[in-house]
């Protein structure tokens, strides 16, 4: 079982990500064998590339936190209330998770488009969506909702309601019971969610190729930027930005992972 494991952990993890950086970090040495750090330098920090990366990681971060709110309320409705319907909203809670990401864009481009019911309306009030970051939000929001629904739901299913009607007794008021007694339970799970919440934001790309104008310093993400490298035939530059963002990923997943086990 343990060769199993590590056969598949080696394949379907690491190799490919051996792959990814050796390619990148072959760009470190010239044709004389001799190392040089310019190429990869100018190369994966062109303004280019940086106005990506802001725009991915800040919109990345905007989005996750909007999840997080919203979908903390809603998987407190779906745990804590009874309601004409709960199953059926229950059920398209997952529709983003099998819903392919480019029909996902196609709709929003029919909904918020200048010929969309809604898109007129905004566009007649000063409001652009497609074709602005304003799409590329809301494209990566609705990708990633359902992770936090689904990192909280199970966790609020598990607490004992004799523990807030302790607190009841006890004299506590309802927030005092919710701040004091459920929200520390909950907090490895929101973590959680916003982890996957982010991660998925951040890799995003179906959606918003076909929302963005996907121009230099307007609206491309880093995403994008990759696979405009793979049309070009610019397989270095694709590499360079994918180990890049994959690296900065790596990074803020690891605070993130010992948060999770500090709280826990």
């Amino acid at each position: 079982m343990r060769i199993f494991i590590s056969l598949y952990f080696l394949t379907f993890l690491v190799f490919p990500i051996i792959v990814l950086f050796s390619t990148s970090m072959g760009t470190f040495f010239d044709s004389r064998g001799l190392l040089h750090y310019e190429p990869f330098w100018l190369k994966a920090f062109s303004p280019v590339a940086l106005c990506t990366y802001h725009l991915s990681f800040s919109l990345s971060f905007v989005a996750c936190f909007i999840n997080t709110f919203f979908g903390f309320l809603v998987a407190w409705v779906l745990v804590r209330y009874n309601f004409p319907g709960k199953k059926l909203f229950d059920a398209i809670i997952d529709l983003p998770f099998c819903l392919p990401t480019s029909v996902a864009g196609l709709s929003f481009c029919a909904i918020y488009g200048s010929k969309g019911w809604l898109g007129r309306f905004l566009i007649k009030n000063g409001i652009q969506v497609v074709f602005t970051k304003l799409g590329i939000l809301l494209a990566m929001i609705f990708v990633s909702l359902p992770f936090v629904v689904r990192s909280v739901q199970p966790v609020l299913i598990e607490i004992d309601t004799q523990l807030e009607e302790a607190a009841w007794c006890l004299g506590a008021t309802s927030w005092e019971t919710f701040s004091k007694v459920l929200f520390p339970t909950l907090v490895p799970a929101i973590f959680t969610g916003i982890v996957l919440s982010f991660s998925r934001c951040i890799g995003e790309y179906g959606s918003i190729v076909l929302l963005s104008s996907n121009f230099p310093f307007k609206d491309l993400i880093t995403p994008v930027l990759i696979f405009q490298c793979l049309e070009q035939y610019d397989y270095t530059g694709a590499t360079i930005f994918g180990s890049v963002l994959l690296f900065f990923c790596f990074c803020l997943f690891f605070v993130a992972n010992n948060l999770i086990n500090l709280l826990k």
